[in-house]
């Protein structure tokens, strides 16, 4: 059985919503474990034991957020020429545009050699003012059924065995 990992951090909730709802498309997929896991609580061991990869983040400071880097950061090594070619989407909930912290989480990616399945969704909540930066996030349904989509796609390719 093929295994879907799927790494989030979340301040405001926008995030976790995107990362849930592309587990939810993963799920509909019977023949595949699925893992969603907090990045500081995730690790090498998860990544190797992993098939298949989407990483959710939000864009702070025109960057992703300072605990999924840190993700990346301790785990980096560890794992290093042990996740070629294994597949990987990409989430990104963005205050602007999140084009930088995209651009980081596929540098990342490319430094491990995984392969993109599809391009990295960035969801713009248009938060500029600080009190609309902290509020609590709500995302639209259409984007979570975009998320849901990617989900289901890297889920599905996984069990074929396409990637």
């Amino acid at each position: 059985m093929k295994t879907l990992l799927i790494v989030y951090h979340t301040m405001t909730g926008g995030t976790l919503q995107m990362a849930r709802a592309a587990a939810a498309g993963a799920a509909a997929e019977s023949a595949l474990k699925l893992e969603l896991l907090h990045a500081p609580e995730a690790d090498a061991s998860d990544l190797l034991a992993a098939d298949g990869y989407i990483f959710a983040t939000p864009e702070n400071l025109a960057a992703m957020s300072g605990l999924m880097k840190d993700f990346f950061d301790r785990n980096y090594y560890a794992v290093l020429e042990r996740l070629n070619g294994r597949p990987y989407a990409a989430l990104v909930c963005a205050g602007s545009d999140g084009q930088n912290a995209a651009r980081q989480l596929e540098r990342i990616a490319t430094g491990w050699r995984l392969k993109q399945v599809a391009a990295t969704l960035i969801v713009c909540t248009h938060a500029q003012a600080p009190e609309d930066i902290l509020r609590p996030k709500q995302i639209g349904p259409l984007e979570l059924q975009a998320c849901r989509e990617i989900g289901a796609a890297l889920a599905a390719g996984l069990a074929l065995g396409v990637f």
